[in-house]
Parts: structure tokens; C-alpha cells; sequence
């Protein structure tokens, strides 16, 4: 082979050996190339390519034509950084002989890790080949060779670049060997190893409030846009005196902050129930030191510290409250790790903390059904100050039945504030069967404290939350459906009246064909997972 044709590409690894593929590929099997959605490099300000200007083709398509001149069953299939493994790309990665996985380089601002996509790939394919190929120095990904056998680098996603790197893939063991021992050298000197860092302990420590700006770009990197908070949102969340507890990694040559971890300790129902529960709210790493043991010493830490608090009886994934994050979002590449740390994420178990799904919903006003609801026997309007003792009785019961963490001090918090008349009421005569909490920020409402997401959408977005039924009589159970649209329909009512356009409600298990009939739209998905202790 012509060696000009190979340009710059570099075996990083290559344990158990899969290059080249034709080793192992028979007629018929399937090549699945998954490429990242990225600006050709045409359109780049510093492009190389021979391509007209502004054209806006699939920049790995060369890659997959190069493939399919040695091998013609290749499937190419392009991902989304900020959708990430979406069930297409579970069913190509189960269908293939070999995936190759190209990395185009660090995430932008909001967008997952490809190295994490990568990962989730990877658990997908189990036993079979995969191949990563990263078009940039995987310095600047964290790249682990434990966690890819297969590691080949580019300098770029170039036409000529990537047409290079599929010959580079089928040429014979001989004429590669001659190809990679002086990049190798050329690259790294002596310490090739230095590249690829293997994870370690990392020393954890206990996040003092200092450098806030830095975990909140930590925070903002690792998470899409709609979790983005402003500085004094974050701080608020983050310090809650008592009952919160972080934990941080810094670099130790410069302290920059490289992986933080949040944790809270609180009560499970409040009253006379004295169980605590542990929450794991977020473990967070910045991308580019993914991989290196990091984020395993930050979630080993704060397990073994939230065993400690005598009392505590469960721990979680998210946060009952304050909320951060409700629990692990649907989806994320960040499931496999945690089912890796023997999380129990079984979404298909009935088993309650498995992984089942709980939604944020957002409505706008506008698209509630304009129906006049009525039903016989019930009425519903804000609390009196003298009901409030029996709504505590009401949601300290149900919670406990429905296992709903931390309700009860939401609403125990209002005692003896004005914001008592934000909890609406369902009455059937004098008996109450059903409770919410209503919250608008500049209303000073303590629950809005502990639940930011409404605010950040809109200022004129209101919440609800902790909503009860008490359905353990066969009579109330029959009703729930509709005991639940007239309560909405009264939050509404209350939240229009003090100038909300829209509404967010947060943490619903189920239900799902009834909110988006009724005008929902699902705003984030979460699966609740936990572990008994």
C-alpha cells in the first residue's frame, strides 16, 4: 500500500488485536459506523478540504465509502452529541459484526461526551469488536485503554485524512507494523503510556464553598442547557446548612477543579418518622478527564459517607429536595456506569427504585381544555389556616403509603406563613382527599427555594408539586382521574390569578396518555433508582 495514502493515522491501542478487520469479517457481516454530527470541514474557517466552500455534506461520508471498498456491507449511521445512543442506534450496534466509533473531539457547551456515547456503544456491543477512531489528541478526551481496546487517532476529520484511515483498517498486520512503530515514537518519545492514563484513587475532599464559578461551568458542561442555573440559583441549591454534604477533585499541580460531587441528607416523611435518606444529587467531570478514575473516587466517597448518619435507611440517585436533579435522566450515557457500580437501573422490573420512569411536565395555559369540569360531592379551593394541621395528617399518610420522600416538609414548611393559602384543596363535603402545592418565585414561597426549574423556564411559569389523593377507599380510588383534572384545573385558576402564563410539575410516575391529552408536554424524563440500606 501506498504509504502517502495513510497519512497520519496512529494504532494509540490494539489489545486484544481487531486490526485489521478483515481478520475477522466474512461475507455479509455488518460494519457499523457511527459518526458524530458535526460542521464539515469545509465550512471551517481553517479547513483543508477539497470540497466546495459551504458545503454541507456529511464529513464522514469518505470514511465510509474507504470502508466500503474493502468491505461492502457497511452501515453508516450519523449520532447526535446532544440526543446521544438514541434505540435506532441500539438496534444497528445489536445487528453489526464490528461497530467503529468516531470521536470528532471534546463536547461543545451543553452536549454529552462522545467518549461517554462511546462507552454506552460499547456496553451494547458486549463481546464484539469495536473500534474507536478519534480525529483529534486524545490528551484532550481521557481516553482509557481499559475501556477501549481499540484506540486509532487522526489529526482531523479531513476527506483525505479519513480516506487514509479505512485502508489503515484492512491493511495486513506486516505492512501495518512497519506504519505505527515511528508515530509512535514521533508522537510520544519513551512514555506512549503517559497517553493513556489508567483510572486511579484520586484524594476527595470536602467542598468548603469555594471556587462556585468553577463547579457551576462543571455543572453547564455536563449538563443540556434547560439545567443551566444562574450562580445565585446554584449556590442556593448547594448550601443548605445541616443537611448538605459535597465533595470536590482538584488537579494537584493547580487546584482547577476537576470533579465535584452533591449530596444531601434528609428526612424521608417528617413527623414522627425519624428515617433519613441519602441522596446522591449529581457526580459531575469535567470531560476532558473522564475516564481516569475520577468520577468512580467522588461516587465511592460520598456512598461511604452517606452510609455513616445513623438513621439513614435508603440512598438515591437525585434529590428528593432541594432538586437538583430528580433522579438519573432517561437515557443518559451515565446508566451504564452506574448499573456498572451495581445500581439496580432494570426499567422492565416492578420492583420499586429499578429504574422505573417519573416525568416533568409543562403546560401552557393556552392549551388546557377550555371544558367547565364538574363532578358530584367535590369541591376544591385554596386552605384556610385552620385545615393546615389536616393536611399534614393527610400527606404525612399517603406519602408514607406511596413512599413519596420528603412531601412532608414541603408542606410543613408553610406553617405559619401566608403561603398556606398556596396549597389547593379537594373536598368531598367536609372531608379533604386531596392535596397540591402551588409555588410562584416572587411569591417568597420556601418550596420555590427548593424547586428552580419553573423559574428558569419563564418568569411566568408557576409550579405545582407533592400532589396527594388519598384514593385508599374504593369510592376515591374509582375517582382519582377525575379528583386529579379538577385539581389541576383549580391550580390553574389560582396560578392565572396571580399572573402565570404556564405550568411545571414535577416528578409524575405514570399517567402518561392523560397529561399529553389534556395539553402536557413532557418537559424531562428521570428513572428512579435507590438502594435500601
Amino acid at each position: 500500500m501506498d504509504t502517502r495514502k495513510r497519512r497520519g493515522a496512529i494504532i494509540i491501542r490494539d489489545s486484544p488485536p481487531n486490526i485489521p478487520l478483515s481478520r475477522f469479517l466474512n461475507e455479509g457481516d455488518v460494519v457499523l459506523l457511527l459518526t458524530p454530527g458535526v460542521v464539515p470541514k469545509a465550512i471551517t474557517a481553517t479547513s483543508t478540504s477539497n470540497e466546495p466552500k459551504g458545503s454541507s455534506s456529511d464529513p464522514f461520508e469518505p470514511f465510509g465509502r474507504g470502508l466500503a471498498k474493502h468491505h461492502p456491507w457497511v452501515h453508516h449511521v450519523p449520532y447526535l452529541p446532544r440526543n446521544g445512543i438514541t434505540n435506532t442506534h441500539r438496534v444497528h450496534i445489536r445487528l453489526a459484526k464490528t461497530v467503529v466509533f468516531v470521536i470528532s473531539g471534546p463536547p461543545s457547551h451543553g452536549q454529552l461526551s462522545q467518549v461517554e456515547l462511546a462507552e454506552t456503544a460499547r456496553s451494547i456491543c458486549e463481546h464484539r469488536p469495536q473500534v474507536i477512531v478519534a480525529c483529534c489528541n486524545i490528551r484532550d478526551l481521557g481516553l482509557l485503554e481499559g475501556a477501549f481496546p481499540t484506540i486509532i487517532q487522526l489529526p482531523d476529520y479531513s476527506a483525505g485524512e479519513l480516506e487514509a484511515a479505512a485502508d489503515f483498517l484492512f491493511q495486513e498486520p506486516r505492512v501495518q507494523e512497519s506504519r505505527v512503530q515511528e508515530p509512535r515514537r514521533s508522537l510520544t518519545g519513551p512514555n506512549v503510556q503517559n497517553l493513556i492514563l489508567s483510572p486511579k484513587a484520586w484524594p476527595v475532599e470536602v467542598w468548603d464553598g469555594r471556587d462556585l464559578t468553577g463547579i457551576e461551568e462543571l455543572w453547564s458542561q455536563c449538563l443540556p442547557k434547560r439545567f443551566h442555573l444562574s450562580g445565585y440559583q446554584f449556590r442556593s441549591l448547594l448550601v443548605r446548612d445541616g443537611y448538605s454534604m459535597h465533595y470536590i477533585v482538584r488537579e494537584p499541580g493547580t487546584s482547577e477543579v476537576l470533579g465535584f460531587c452533591a449530596t444531601y441528607t434528609s428526612y424521608v416523611n417528617g413527623g414522627d418518622d425519624e428515617r433519613l435518606i441519602g441522596s446522591m444529587a449529581a457526580v459531575l467531570v469535567r470531560p476532558s478527564y473522564r475516564q481516569r478514575g475520577i468520577g468512580l473516587s467522588l461516587h465511592n466517597h460520598a456512598l461511604s459517607q452517606l452510609k455513616k448518619p445513623r438513621g439513614v435507611c435508603r440512598i438515591q440517585l437525585g434529590s428528593t429536595f432541594p432538586r437538583l436533579l430528580y433522579g438519573l435522566p432517561v437515557d443518559s450515557p451515565a446508566e451504564d456506569w452506574f448499573r456498572r457500580r451495581n445500581w439496580p437501573i432494570h426499567p422492565q422490573s416492578a420492583e420499586p427504585g429499578s429504574g422505573q420512569e417519573a416525568c416533568d411536565w409543562f403546560l401552557q395555559f393556552g392549551d388546557w381544555p377550555a371544558t367547565s369540569f364538574t363532578s358530584s360531592g367535590l369541591t376544591f379551593r385554596p386552605c384556610e389556616f385552620s385545615e393546615f394541621d389536616m393536611v399534614l395528617d393527610i400527606v404525612a399518610k399517603e406519602s408514607k403509603r406511596r413512599d413519596n420522600a420528603g412531601w412532608y416538609d414541603q408542606y410543613a414548611k408553610l406553617g405559619g406563613t401566608m403561603n398556606i393559602q398556596d396549597i389547593v384543596l379537594g373536598l368531598e363535603g367536609n372531608r379533604i382527599v386531596a392535596t397540591a402545592l402551588t409555588y410562584i418565585k416572587r411569591r417568597g414561597s420556601e418550596v420555590a427555594d427548593d424547586l428552580p426549574w419553573a423559574a428558569t423556564i419563564s418568569d411566568d411559569v408557576g409550579g405545582v408539586t407533592c400532589i396527594c389523593i388519598a384514593d385508599d377507599n374504593p369510592n376515591m380510588a374509582n375517582r382519582r382521574d377525575t379528583i386529579m383534572i379538577r385539581l389541576l384545573d383549580s391550580c390553574i385558576r389560582l396560578l392565572s390569578g396571580h399572573g402565570m402564563k404556564s405550568m411545571f410539575i414535577d416528578a409524575i410516575k405514570g399517567g402518561d396518555d392523560g397529561f399529553q391529552s389534556m395539553g402536557f408536554q413532557k418537559w424531562t424524563r428521570y428513572r428512579e433508582v435507590w438502594r435500601d440500606i
